[in-house]
């Protein structure tokens, strides 16, 4: 019997390619988390998500992910505002009297001008790993993390993906990031789930910003 679990498939075709995802995802669990950003970065690249565009930070356990992923959607939008000419003080690397010379000092390279990022980031995937101990660690941080997370995405009006497993056991924990040591075989990877997610959603955010339906 097939299981009843996940969501329907979309009838909608979803291109990545314009999109900017960022994936924030805590240290604890090493193992999984790696697993599971593994399959995720995999997945929005095959939903035609830019590498350049895929931005992965990381902070210490999965308490930390709201705050990060708020601030990181503010780091998103000072970067889509942002200049070369605003990053480099208003330094001229062209021809006139208050230029640079480049060969004044040969043995010092000429700065680099790179282009930022021109977009902000139309989703965020929080990834996090919290598996149950013997005591009530477990239940506050579940909590706290899940209404702090939907919290961020209301207020900022960016997607934030709910990528953190709340697993009871290690068992749990590695069958969902497609690690399974049991008789079931090794599971499913749920951030490729995740990735689907932050595609889905980013590009329905898009076009409901256009009063687009």
């Amino acid at each position: 019997m097939s299981s009843l679990k996940g969501p329907a498939p979309s009838n909608a075709k979803f291109d990545g390619s314009p999109l900017r995802v960022a994936i924030v995802h805590s240290r604890w669990n090493k193992t999984v988390i790696d697993a599971l950003v593994s399959g995720t970065i995999a997945k929005l690249k095959e939903q035609g998500v830019k590498e350049s565009n895929i931005v992965l930070q990381a902070v210490p356990g999965s308490f930390e992910l709201p705050l990060a992923c708020q601030k990181v959607i503010a780091g998103g939008n000072v970067q889509a505002g942002a200049t070369a000419t605003d990053l480099l003080g208003g330094l001229s690397f062209g021809s006139g009297a208050n230029s640079l010379s480049t060969g004044s000092r040969s043995s010092t390279p000429a700065p680099t001008v790179t282009n930022m990022p021109s977009q902000p980031f139309d989703a965020v995937i929080a990834i996090g790993v919290l598996i149950k101990g013997s005591t009530m660690h477990f239940e506050y941080i579940c909590e706290s993390v899940s209404h702090a997370l939907m919290r961020v995405q209301l207020d900022t009006g960016v997607p934030v993906i709910f990528g953190v497993l709340t697993a009871l056991t290690d068992d749990q924990a590695l069958e969902r990031a497609g690690l399974g040591r049991g008789e079931n075989g090794k599971g499913h990877n749920h951030g490729e789930d995740w990735a689907l997610a932050a595609v889905e959603m980013a590009s329905h955010a898009r076009r409901w910003r256009e009063g687009k339906f």
